[in-house]
C-alpha cells in the first residue's frame, strides 16, 4: 500500500488521465486505511495513543501558529521524530492525522488525502530505519555522529515530500503540460520547498537531542 500511490501517479502521468484528481484521491484514502485499520483493531491502550496524540496536537499548533511564514513548519519534523521513537506505525499515523487535523483550520481539499499519505510515509520510513539501528542502538544513538543521520533524513524526506506534492499537481492539474511548463512548476515551488528543509532540519534540531533523552526515559518507564 506504500508504493501504490506512486505507481498510481505514474499510471496517470503517462496516460494522462482525465480524472487524475478523482483516481489519486482514491488512491491515497485506500493507502491510508489499513494503516488505521490496523491500529483499531489492536485496540491500543492509552498510554500507547498518547504520544500520537500529543505529538500531533503539537505539530498541529506549530503548523498554524507559523502561517505567516509560506511552508515553515514544524510537521515533518515531528513527524520524523515520532517514527524515531514510538515506531513505524506511529510515525504513519501521526503524520496521516496531523494533516488532517491541521487541515481542517487551514482547509480541505483535494491535496489532503495525499499529505496524509506523504506525511505518513515520511514517519514510517523513519520507524524502519530507527528499528533497524540506521539511528544508533536501540533506534537512536545520543551521539552527535548519529544524530546527524536523522538531521540528513530529514532533509531529504522533506526535498521528497516537496516533489511528490508538485508531481501530484503537474500531473493532476496540468496533465497537458509542456516539459518547460512543468518545469516551470517544480521551479515555483522551489522556495517553498527550502523553506520546508530548512523548517524539518532546524526543528529536528531543536526536538531530536533535548526531547530524545527524557522520551527513552519515559518509554521504560510506562513501558512503551
Amino acid at each position: 500500500m506504500l508504493v501504490f500511490v506512486f505507481v498510481v501517479l505514474a499510471y496517470c502521468a503517462v496516460t494522462k488521465a482525465e480524472s487524475s484528481a478523482a483516481i489519486t484521491l482514491f488512491a491515497a484514502i485506500l493507502s491510508c486505511l489499513p494503516f488505521f485499520l490496523r491500529y483499531e483493531l489492536k485496540r491500543p491502550k492509552p498510554g500507547e495513543i498518547m504520544p500520537i496524540v500529543v505529538l500531533s496536537a503539537v505539530a498541529v499548533v506549530g503548523r498554524l501558529a507559523l502561517v505567516p511564514i509560506p511552508n515553515f513548519q514544524p510537521v515533518s519534523a515531528l513527524v520524523i521524530f515520532t517514527g524515531v521513537f514510538f515506531g513505524r506505525q506511529n510515525g504513519y499515523l501521526m503524520g496521516a492525522f496531523t494533516a488532517l487535523v491541521s487541515n481542517m483550520i487551514l482547509g480541505q481539499g483535494l491535496w489532503t488525502p495525499l499529505q496524509m499519505y506523504a506525511w505518513g510515509f515520511m514517519g514510517y520510513i523513519a520507524g524502519v530505519l530507527s528499528e533497524n539501528g540506521f539511528f544508533g542502538k536501540g533506534g537512536y544513538d545520543k551521539t552527535s555522529r548519529r544524530r546527524v543521520l536523522v538531521y540528513v533524513y530529514g532533509v531529504l524526506a522533506s526535498l521528497l515530500y516537496n516533489l511528490f506534492m508538485d508531481t501530484w499537481f503537474i500531473v493532476t492539474f496540468l496533465k497537458d503540460a509542456t516539459p518547460a511548463v512543468a518545469l516551470s512548476a517544480y521551479g515555483a515551488g522551489f522556495v517553498l520547498g527550502i523553506s520546508h528543509i530548512t523548517a524539518t532540519a532546524l526543528f529536528l534540531v531543536l526536538t531530536v537531542a533535548p526531547w530524545g533523552a527524557k522520551i527513552r526515559r519515559i518509554k521504560i518507564k510506562y513501558g512503551l
